[in-house]
């Protein structure tokens, strides 16, 4: 179902091709907030919006209409692990994308005056996210639980960090991390793969390959230890999470893991924390749960938002669920509704273009290859009761469990 190619230079390629009129394509490469230290800590987010304000053939209006002036669109998102550019266009505008995405990739300019005026833009977003306590709660909660590990830091970084960038900076930020061989180019649409491969080889096979003098800094994994934090945020609800570390992206136990977080908090309504917290109990307009693994790591969330009255009594009702998995296996009835629904879930959201896109994308990123359908359901379906028991039983312990709460 997906066809796979590796250029001379590292730079690999996934792609799909279906009958659709629209492409998906994107540029995935393996840098993130994790990948900074100190001061640089912001970088990356910081190079993902300045990549756009000109490169050395371009101007920022003319990066803008390249895909915007033919109906498509063109973003960019950063997390702690990697970075992603992508656009949405007509097939027949796919080489705009592609050739886009190297000149971007590989010839940014950082123009002093475009840097300096989104150095405010990204200040702006940083007190945007400091606004909202339903967001900020995360950032704080991964700092307190990491510590000083990367993965800890904000996403955005520090406005003092961000004000002190430099062109200069920039450049050699990228130099060392922003190369062929953490990079992924991602394609779903109406190409035929001879026809991709080659475009990629035009516009991306020159760029060279990393020298072993520019090698980033390695990671190293987090050594995560539990707390418990109140802070005084003056909201009217009372903002909590209750986490823990979960299996990372490498942990045979993911599998089992994503189907305990789905079954306990996902997006459907009856998630059993919706169905206790919201719809017995009136408690809460939302309440959820995630799972985030990571290559070394992974971190498990339950946040709700109630009325203070209720904070304590949520917080019971939350651990009453995760003793209940630990002690209750489920039925065959039960794991057999789980398994299909989020079977569903999976299929629903990979019959959007650009979410397969992406997924296929990280997936490549990680594992060099990215499962079908077929191949995740049929991972689900081998989930056993016993296993996800003792998975519950071996994750989900109550001393291993943290707190922060926004009162």
């Amino acid at each position: 179902m997906y066809n796979y190619f590796t250029l001379a230079n590292g730079i690999r390629i996934v792609h799909r091709q279906t009958d659709s009129a629209v492409a998906y394509s994107g540029v995935y490469v393996n840098v993130g907030s994790r990948d900074e230290q100190g001061p640089e800590e912001g970088a990356a987010h910081f190079i993902e919006h300045s990549i756009f304000k000109g490169t050395d053939k371009r101007r920022p209006h003319h990066i803008r209409n390249r895909i915007d002036g033919v109906g498509g669109e063109l973003d960019a998102f950063t997390t702690k692990e990697e970075t992603c550019i992508y656009a949405t266009s007509l097939a027949r505008h796919l080489p705009r994308c592609i050739e886009l995405f190297a000149d971007l990739l590989f010839r940014p300019a950082f123009p002093l005056r475009e840097i300096e005026n989104e150095k405010e833009v990204v200040a702006e977003e940083i007190n945007l996210y400091k606004d909202s306590p339903a967001d900020l709660i995360y950032d704080e909660f991964e700092e307190r639980f990491f510590g000083a590990h990367p993965l800890g830091h904000n996403i955005l970084g520090t406005k003092r960090n961000v004000r002190r960038f430099s062109p200069e900076f920039l450049h050699a930020f990228m130099a060392g991390r922003y190369t062929p061989d953490r990079m992924v180019i991602s394609v779903v649409g109406n190409v035929e793969f001879d026809a991709l491969v080659r475009l990629c080889r035009r516009y991306f096979e020159a760029a060279a390959p990393r020298p072993a003098a520019a090698a980033a800094p390695p990671r190293t994994a987090p050594a995560p230890a539990p707390f418990s934090a109140t802070a005084a945020r003056h909201t009217h609800q009372v903002h909590l999470l209750i986490g823990c570390a979960a299996p990372s992206l490498f942990d045979p136990r993911k599998t089992a893991f994503a189907l305990l977080n789905n079954l306990l908090g996902g997006p459907a309504m009856n998630s059993r924390l919706n169905v206790s917290i919201r719809e017995k109990h009136g408690f809460c307009y939302s309440v959820e749960s995630q799972y985030a693994p990571f290559t070394d790591a992974g971190l498990f969330y339950i946040y709700a938002g109630v009325d203070s009255d209720a904070a304590e009594r949520s917080t019971e009702l939350i651990l009453a669920e995760l003793r209940r998995l630990r002690d209750v296996p489920l039925t065959h009835r039960q794991i057999a509704a789980a398994q299909q629904q989020m079977v569903g879930q999976m299929a629903i959201t990979n019959d959007s273009g650009l979410n397969e896109m992406q997924s296929i994308g990280k997936a490549c990123l990680n594992y060099g290859r990215a499962d079908t359908l077929e191949e995740m359901a049929a991972d689900l379906r081998a989930v056993t009761a016993e296993e996800l028991q003792q998975t519950a039983r071996s994750l989900l312990a109550e001393e291993g469990l943290s707190y922060l709460y926004y009162r």
